[in-house]
């Protein structure tokens, strides 16, 4: 009787250590910052928004009119701020009064894709008890008007959409804000005009076409190597400002989380070449201290166009091309903590061209960012 009450003691011990050197489950899952930090950084980033709010409800109306507004809008939804919440109830008023009788949402027709894309996101993503149905359905119709039909599919414009009206030269950024926009306003992802756009995406990135699928312009066989499977701006060989020297063109950061998020938003398969094509380039291309291939320009568009692919993609743990893995959703917040002023905004003195030298735009596609560092539950 002894003896088995020895080996019983014994095997409890055992079991008594081995329960202390198991791993927790729930800390070794988590992902992502800690909530109270999170929820530190953005109640400044609103405060300071709110500061900078416009006797009109708008936000930097004079230079892009409702589209700083629209990512304000956004960015306060997708933060939990009630339409209640006197800033987005006055931002709200003002962003949907700039929709206009042809559907579009804007007060300068040299930028309608744009505002009406970004305006559409906003108002979709405060739209939680449908007030915003109508002006949805008709920006939607509105932004298919802007798809020139008139040039034929071999052309590399085809699909493809810029900032203001039909006719303009299309690009990878304004294509992309597009794309969401149809999406996010309900438009079937078997859309003709979306799949037109993914014929121009796909025109867009470094990776000639094989069986159908890729990029079918000649440049593409060009790309030097680092740049394969990144997206560019235009697709323009004869644009020296993104030319590689040799006839093609360079894969910039942006564009490239940018391209990845439109083919997932839109149903194309992960398993797709273009698809594995990117997620390769992010692989060999990963960080948050720069936009790749444009230094510190556009810093804060990419950062939200990162955390949008990253999400979409779906992989809590990104491992780069060295095998290491990256909390996406911590690296991200760890990168708009450390740039964070201390009267809660932020601004990016290394740009020059996006507009975010002007701290509003720049804290709005911040707070935009920062919304996606939380894991949906």
């Amino acid at each position: 009787m002894r003896t088995s009450l020895r080996v019983m003691g014994l095997l409890a011990a055992l079991g008594a250590l081995s329960l202390l050197a198991s791993p927790t489950p729930a800390a070794d899952d988590k992902v992502g910052p800690d909530e109270k930090e999170v929820k530190e950084l953005r109640d400044k980033a609103i405060e300071y928004l709110r500061s900078k709010q416009e006797k009109g409800g708008g936000f930097s109306t004079k230079r892009f009119g409702p589209g700083i507004t629209a990512v304000v809008v956004a960015a306060l939804a997708r933060s939990g701020v009630s339409d209640d919440d006197k800033m987005m109830k006055a931002a709200l008023e003002h962003l949907t009064s700039m929709a206009q009788k042809d559907g579009g949402i804007y007060s300068n027709k040299q930028m309608v894709n744009y505002t009406t894309s970004v305006g559409v996101m906003a108002l979709s993503e405060a739209n939680s008890k449908g007030k915003y149905d109508t002006i949805l359905k008709n920006a939607s119709k509105f932004l298919k008007k802007l798809q020139d039909e008139d040039v034929a599919e071999k052309e590399v414009n085809f699909g493809g959409v810029g900032y203001g009206t039909k006719g303009g030269r299309p690009d990878a950024s304004n294509t992309q804000m597009f794309v969401e926009a149809l999406i996010k306003a309900g438009v079937p992802k078997d859309d003709p005009s979306i799949q037109r756009a993914l014929k121009f995406i796909s025109r867009c990135q470094n990776l000639p076409a094989e069986e159908g699928k890729g990029n079918d312009q000649a440049w593409a066989k060009k790309a030097k190597k680092g740049d394969e499977g990144g997206f560019v701006y235009v697709p323009d060989p004869d644009d020296k400002k993104h030319g590689n020297g040799e006839g093609g063109l360079r894969s910039v950061g942006a564009m490239t989380y940018g391209g990845l998020k439109t083919f997932l938003y839109a149903g194309v398969d992960k398993k797709d070449v273009r698809v594995q094509a990117a997620v390769k380039w992010m692989r060999n291309n990963y960080t948050l201290e720069e936009n790749p291939g444009q230094k510190q320009a556009g810093l804060y568009y990419y950062y939200h166009t990162f955390a949008k692919a990253m999400e979409a993609w779906g992989e809590d743990n990104f491992e780069d091309a060295k095998g290491k893995k990256h909390d996406w959703r911590k690296e991200l917040f760890a990168a708009l903590k450390e740039r964070q002023g201390k009267d809660g905004g932020f601004a990016n003195r290394g740009d020059k061209t996006f507009g975010e030298a002007d701290p509003t735009l720049a804290t709005a596609f911040a707070l935009l960012s920062l919304s996606y560092t939380t894991k949906k539950k």
